[in-house]
């Protein structure tokens, strides 16, 4: 695993234990909201993979109930990229 993922927080994990663990698969989330956090996709599908995700966050543009749209950037499938927010 790249050293410098091994820094990051991963998103959704509790603040005390919020780094990457050994053995998992992790994304970048770069730009919005989320940026600089570590998506967990250790078990995900090729094709969900391929899709990305709306990743639930209060800080985006819609507040509580709002998502951030990230997807896979082209040629770099360890960073994902900020696609804007949905609620």
């Amino acid at each position: 695993m790249d050293e410098e993922l091994l820094r990051g927080r991963v998103y959704g994990a509790d603040h005390e234990d919020s780094g990457p663990r050994t053995g998992r698969v992790y994304r970048e989330l770069v730009a919005g909201p989320l940026d600089g956090l570590l998506l967990d996709v250790t078990g995900w599908s090729t094709d969900q993979l391929a899709v990305g995700a709306a990743l639930p966050t209060e800080i985006g543009a819609h507040g509580p109930g709002g998502r951030a749209r990230y997807g896979p950037r082209p040629g770099d499938a360890a960073r994902w990229d900020w696609g804007g927010d949905t609620r």
